[in-house]
């Protein structure tokens, strides 16, 4: 074992000059060379809580993959990482593993945490260089499985499902799949081509994908069940945009963040004329919101030349956004207008013009920890030729909408019970279609705590 590093601060990641980036729409962070990925791995402690292995909502077993590394066993790491998590390089990009691994981390109670995701990151891109996949062994259940959604959770969900045995079969809206990773997080952050990597280790394991396909148009549920399918994992996502409601977000030039961001990543409106969707921006650009969605859409938009401005309610401190991204986006120009809220789109002609913003301040916190923001009746109006709202996602409705026998939340969420089952027979459910707009891991592992449901489901049929 290497010597402990008693170095306070994490290895720092290389990265992109942010005047350089600014202008691109290559990856940010360039990742860790092997010297600087053995350099990090010494500061684990290697405690015998392990709190970071009970912080991940997929339970990699962290220190031994740090091990591993550290013995030059990179494959062996690897191989450890994926015994629970089927998405490895996603992970370590775009997990907040500020509040899950290394949130928990023992070196983070006085110094840094161990930058586990950046180890992780380096490990899976390692392993994803030489496009080797060892071979799953598995004892087929002649079982299927239908996974509505390609996104984190359904592909997550389908993985282990096939390492279990089952014949699964994944249907995806869209042409392309791997849902908000491929529509949602720019190419940036989570470059499409590793994605794409990553979704061809889960169809390798025998998972097959059916595209072009929206359960509850193109077929039912209960079509799937007369196809065979034994069960049905709902994986459907949030991608129902939320709007302000404020008068004039009907003018042209009003995006919801869902659409512009669909427009960029999945079908490369940055690259119009190459490709055949053009997003029409103009040059001074207001974006609604203080999460990570918001942050996305902003530096998008920067990338396009644009002079951005986030406006946000609260205070900076209080974006939900992770820190990385609003620190990134800070240093690539984007301007913050915060404690301001919209309260009225103005047009021109029928475009955007203007913004009328009120200024707020900070009232006493609400059940989200952060202080509410309380509306000052100051108001200024600002020009800005375009509008991105990024104020949440609700879940897809369609599901709901065409099937009666399937209980929803006031707002949308699926409703489960404890073995996230739904209130129809055999059909389970999990990610944001059942918890709202939230993170890829915690998708992730309601995808993973479904599977092992739907095995437990499948195996007491069969007694």
């Amino acid at each position: 074992m290497a010597k402990f590093n008693m170095s306070k601060t994490k290895v720092p990641m290389p990265e992109q000059d942010p005047n350089v980036r600014n202008k691109n729409f290559d990856e940010v962070s360039l990742g860790y060379t092997l010297e600087m990925a053995k350099e990090e791995a010494t500061r684990c402690v290697h405690c015998k809580n392990r709190p970071c292995v009970s912080g991940c909502p997929v339970g990699v077993q962290i220190p031994e993959f740090i091990s591993l590394l550290l013995e030059d066993d990179l494959d062996g790491a690897y191989e450890k990482i994926a015994e629970t998590n089927n998405l490895p390089a996603i992970c370590g990009r775009v997990c907040p593993q500020e509040n899950q691994c290394e949130g928990n981390c023992t070196r983070g109670r006085r110094d840094e945490p161990v930058a586990i995701g950046r180890l992780e990151r380096f490990v899976a891109d390692h392993r994803n260089s030489k496009n080797y996949n060892k071979p799953v062994e598995v004892t087929s259940k002649n079982k299927k499985v239908a996974v509505v959604g390609a996104g984190p959770s359904g592909l997550s969900c389908s993985a282990d499902l096939a390492k279990l045995g089952y014949k699964v079969v994944m249907f995806d809206a869209f042409h392309t799949a791997g849902g908000v990773l491929m529509y949602g997080i720019p190419e940036f952050r989570l470059p499409k081509k590793l994605v794409q990597t990553e979704l061809k280790n889960v169809i390798g394991l025998g998972v097959k994908l059916q595209t072009n396909t929206i359960v509850g148009r193109t077929m039912s549920l209960k079509d799937l069940f007369d196809q065979g399918f034994e069960a049905i994992y709902l994986s459907t996502g949030a991608g129902l945009p939320k709007f302000l409601n404020i008068p004039g977000e009907n003018l042209n030039g009003v995006y919801s963040a869902n659409e512009f961001l669909t427009r960029m990543n999945l079908m490369k409106a940055y690259k119009f004329p190459e490709y055949d969707t053009p997003v029409h921006i103009g040059k001074k650009v207001c974006v609604v919101g203080g999460g990570n969605v918001a942050m996305d859409a902003a530096r998008s938009a920067k990338r396009l030349g644009a002079d951005v401005t986030v406006v946000y309610r609260r205070s900076f401190e209080e974006m939900p956004a992770r820190l990385e991204e609003s620190h990134h986006a800070r240093e690539e120009g984007i301007n913050f207008l915060n404690l301001h809220n919209p309260v009225e789109i103005i047009g021109e002609n029928g475009w955007v013009k203007k913004v009328k913003v009120e200024k707020m301040a900070l009232g006493e916190a609400d059940q989200s920890g952060r202080r509410r923001p309380v509306a000052t009746g100051e108001y200024e109006e600002v020009e800005f030729d375009s509008v991105i709202i990024s104020i949440g996602q609700s879940p897809n409705p369609l599901i709901k909408q065409t099937n009666d026998d399937i209980d929803t939340e006031s707002w949308g969420g699926i409703i489960i019970d404890d073995t996230t089952m739904t209130t129809k027979d055999g059909v389970f459910a999990g990610g944001d279609a059942v918890s709202g707009a939230a993170t890829v891991i915690l998708a992730m592992g309601a995808g993973k705590k479904a599977a092992e449901n739907i095995d437990k489901y499948l195996q007491a049929k069969d007694k």
